[in-house]
């Protein structure tokens, strides 16, 4: 698991106005932070595809982009990525927005909320997935989406967020 900066002042700001307020354009300057952190272009070197944690359908009809499929997007710009899926997973339009639950009650609504989807299932057998997110506060929803990813057949899976809470505020440890 790789987070390039602790999600608090000023970086909370920027992720939630690409986040919220259809601030596309800081995709780039964050993408670019993120290809900053150490092992990051090993870790490139290692993927076979690259995938965005997706939205629900509900809410990517209503905020009309995915994030983490813009941070991709801008990746790709900055440097040379294995072929990327905005499409790998699909998310179970009965979740809640994560963002406002508990620890507990967030792990418990994306248990089971990814699949991969049946046009890339057969692509998984052996892969080595790296997952992209904009902020990881649990780690329950890369848990959640890795866990399908791993069931539908990849041998292995890295996770890069730009922004995460700070460990001692809770994030599970020890995933890559």
């Amino acid at each position: 698991m790789h987070a390039r900066v602790d999600y608090g002042y000023p970086w909370s700001g920027l992720v939630q106005g690409l986040k919220f307020q259809r601030q596309t354009g800081w995709a780039a300057p964050l993408a670019e932070l993120m290809l900053e952190c150490p092992d990051a272009l090993t870790t490139l070197g290692r993927v076979d595809v690259v995938a965005p944690i997706p939205l629900t359908p509900a809410r990517l009809v209503t905020r009309g982009y995915n994030q983490a499929w813009e941070l991709v997007r801008a990746l790709r710009r900055r440097t040379d990525l294995p072929p990327a899926w905005p499409d790998l997973l699909s998310r179970d339009g009965s979740t809640a927005a994560v963002h406002t639950l508990p620890r507990q009650a967030r792990h418990d609504a994306t248990r089971h909320a990814f699949t991969v989807t049946e046009h890339h299932a057969h692509r998984m057998h052996g892969a080595h997935v790296l997952l992209v997110d904009d902020v990881m506060t649990t780690g329950a929803t890369l848990a959640a989406a890795t866990r399908a990813v791993l069931e539908a057949g990849a041998a292995s899976v890295s996770g890069w967020v730009f922004a995460r809470t700070p460990p001692a505020q809770g994030i599970e440890q020890g995933m890559e």
